[in-house]
Parts: structure tokens; C-alpha cells; sequence
């Protein structure tokens, strides 16, 4: 799990970290889910999500057309980047499609940076000298202050709704909303507040007890499948089939990050191998292609979205 990839635990409470590690949380919505949607319990359904839209052209496109091709059934949208504008236009001629807004608090790439989208001195702790957000999560989680982090996510949210995106839920770039208590608890607080689900990964749910119950907006995916970091170029293919595979009935997501090995994006993702420009060209040309949707067929998936389990609350 890239998410959750030892490297990346910004946990400096070693009781919660225990707890990320051994994970036996047994929360999940696929009953009521499977129930309420009008589909039986031993059926596996699936949202193909697709994140980082408006990164940048590259990103987009890649995205723009998979929803066309009915290769992806989700997507999400970062509102701290300069090709939202695209995204919104895409939108206004394509309204059914089911759109998040992707919670940004990380700006990751070497040469490809961020703010937010608050002024710089509404959220001086979430931003390095040079007013970037934090390249990584556990620099966001030490120094970011919950008032702060608040606004922004507001922000980002009011920002995506008066562009005209109708968001269906909420979910959190590299996921940096997941780690810390007090901040998820924000994150599904915003959620609730703006009348949106938000995406939980089964392996966040470590933070569900007797003392914070999971809200009914909070919905958890109980199987969650991204490409692994340090995965091989050579090993995408077969991860993703057997992936599809392997699903055992529930409730599934696949987060895959889109685009095209262009100077664009190459760039971008300069002496950053995870979810390169290769990756994303992969994921692409995999879920786009006839042999994946046809394994899909094959293994009796049914394929839903964000605006189908909004329904349910």
C-alpha cells in the first residue's frame, strides 16, 4: 500500500502505529451497501477511481477520455493546481460523471509546486519557506495546526463547488488526512459538514473504536488496491489482473493515476519513479484496453461509482 508504505508513516504515536501495522479492523459498509444499491452479498463491486485530475494537460486528457471510453467510473480533482479550468469545462459539457474533490496538503514533485489555495498568510503552517506545501506527508502532519488545515480544506471544497464541480465525496492526495487522529477526525468532520461521503481506506479505519464511531458518511472500502511503490514497470500489468482476480465480494476501489509519456509530464515527475509518466501511461493503456475490460466481464464485476453510494445517506 502506497498510502500506508512504512517510509511514508508520519506516526509519532508508537500505540497508533502498532495499530496501523497489525490492522484487525473488521469495519466495512459492503451489507448495507450491497442491500441499498439492489445488489446481492456475494457480488464485487468495484469503483475504478482515477486521482490527480488537473495536474496538468497530460493528466487530463488521459482522464477526459477514459471517462469517455467508460474505463474509469470516478475521478477526483486537485484544486491547488493551474488546469482546473479544464477540468471544469470538461464538466459543464459532461455533467453525469462522478467527480471528488482530491484534498491537497502535499506538493510532491522536484520541480512542479504548490501552495494552497488560501493566501499564504492564512496558512503559514502547512507551507515551507518558500511557500510551498510540504513535499511529504510527515512534514504536513508535524507542523500543519488544525485551524489552519480547516480553512484550507473548506477552501479547496468552496473553490471546486463555485467553479460549478458538484463533488460527491471527498478523498486526500497521497493520503495525508488518513495518518494523524486529530486530523482525520477534520477530514470526515468537513466531509459531514458539506454534505459529502468521504473515502476511508480499510487501513485508516484503525482509527474507528469504541470511543470515535465511524460517521455514516464515512465510507470504507474495505478491499483498496494502488500500485505498490517500487513496483516494476514489467509487473503492472499482471498486478492490476490480478487484482481483478482476486476480489472476493464487497465493496472494491482501484485508484489508478492517469496520463501520457509526453515532455509535459515528463517533466513533472523528473527523479520521481513512483507514478511517473510510465506509470501513468500504463495505467492508461491497460484500463482502456479491450483485454481488461474483457477480464473484468469475465470475472463478474460490477463496476459503480461515488454518486451511486452517495444515495445511501
Amino acid at each position: 500500500m502506497s498510502y500506508f508504505h512504512y517510509n511514508q508513516l508520519p506516526i509519532y504515536d508508537i500505540d497508533l502505529a502498532v495499530k496501523f501495522i497489525i490492522n484487525e479492523q473488521k469495519n466495512n459498509d459492503f451489507d448495507k451497501v450491497s442491500e441499498a444499491l439492489g445488489y446481492k452479498t456475494t457480488d464485487k463491486l468495484l469503483i475504478i477511481h482515477a486521482d490527480d485530475l488537473g495536474l496538468c494537460e497530460s493528466v487530463n486528457s488521459a482522464t477526459f477520455e477514459s471517462f469517455q471510453n467508460e474505463s474509469i467510473s470516478s475521478a477526483s480533482v486537485m484544486m491547488t493546481t493551474k488546469e482546473i479550468n479544464e477540468v471544469v469545462s470538461f464538466l459543464e459539457r459532461n455533467k453525469n460523471y462522478d467527480m471528488g474533490i482530491h484534498l491537497t496538503v502535499t506538493s510532491e514533485w522536484k520541480n512542479h509546486k504548490w501552495g494552497g489555495v488560501l493566501n499564504k498568510n492564512d496558512i503559514p503552517s502547512m507551507l515551507n519557506s518558500k511557500n510551498h506545501l510540504y513535499w511529504n506527508k510527515r512534514k504536513f502532519t508535524k507542523n500543519g495546526k488544525l485551524d489552519e488545515i480547516r480553512k484550507e480544506l473548506q477552501a479547496q471544497i468552496d473553490l471546486g463547488i463555485s467553479m460549478g464541480i458538484n463533488p460527491s465525496h471527498i478523498d486526500s492526495h497521497e493520503g495525508a488526512l488518513f495518518f494523524d487522529p486529530d486530523i482525520f477526525k477534520l477530514y470526515l468532520q468537513i466531509a459531514q459538514e458539506n454534505d459529502l461521503l468521504a473515502f476511508v481506506p480499510s487501513q485508516a479505519s484503525v482509527h474507528f473504536d469504541q470511543n470515535f464511531k465511524k460517521p455514516e458518511h464515512a465510507i470504507i472500502i474495505d478491499q483498496f488496491h494502488m500500485l505498490p511503490e517500487g513496483i516494476k514497470i514489467d509487473q503492472i500489468k499482471d498486478y492490476y489482473f490480478n487484482v481483478i482476480e482476486n476480489l472476493s465480494p464487497g465493496l472494491s476501489q482501484i485508484i489508478v493515476h492517469l496520463g501520457k509519456d509526453e515532455e509535459e509530464l515528463r517533466e513533472i515527475t523528473v527523479d520521481h519513479p513512483n507514478f511517473d509518466y510510465r506509470w501513468r501511461q500504463l495505467d492508461f493503456d491497460i484500463f482502456n484496453s479491450d483485454e481488461f475490460k474483457n477480464h473484468l466481464k469475465k470475472h463478474d464485476i460490477k463496476i459503480i461509482n461515488w454518486k451511486d453510494l452517495k444515495k445511501l445517506i
